[in-house]
């Protein structure tokens, strides 16, 4: 672009915005792909999966989840901790019918999601707690006591052996 007196500007995100497309172009994807935040895409597919927004964090005496669910009806979520993996599914119902209504804009996605985090061996799995507020959907996974390892002593052959009479 230039601007008057044949100056030229420069407009970095044009730029980037032209690179990004050049490369998604060469990788066969579509930059529409990356338009959502909290969405993803599997290869080779037009359709978006959603996949909602989770945050980690750690306290002294836990680690603390923290999803995104708004418009998740609570019984529709499952949690399980099965061999350290902390998993959440569920389903966001589409929340018009369109027998009745005519949707003119439609940015939420729907449909089944699943999230899977590694957590340390060394938590309470039996006192996980769930809670949900304000669409956020909030784990709170204690910490057991961090198992240290034994040491072991080793000895000689000659010093370990005893004579029997």
């Amino acid at each position: 672009m230039t601007g008057g007196a044949g100056v030229a500007t420069w407009n970095l995100f044009g730029d980037v915005r032209g690179a990004q497309g050049e490369l998604l172009r060469s990788s066969g994807m579509r930059a529409q792909r990356f338009s959502q935040v909290g969405q993803q895409y599997q290869f080779g597919m037009s359709s978006p999966v959603w996949v909602p927004a989770i945050d980690i964090s750690e306290r002294e005496d836990a680690y603390v989840v923290a999803v995104e669910l708004p418009g998740v009806d609570i019984g529709d979520i499952e949690i399980t901790f099965e061999d350290g993996s902390l998993t959440i599914q569920g389903q966001r119902r589409v929340a018009f019918d369109p027998f009745e209504e005519r949707m003119h804009r439609a940015e939420r996605r729907y449909g089944a999601f699943r999230r899977s985090i590694t957590l340390p061996s060394y938590v309470k799995s039996d006192a996980i707690e769930a809670s949900t507020q304000d669409g956020v959907l909030q784990i709170v996974v204690p910490k057991a006591e961090e198992r240290t390892p034994r040491a072991l002593t080793c000895v000689s052959a000659a010093l370990a052996r005893i004579d029997h009479p």
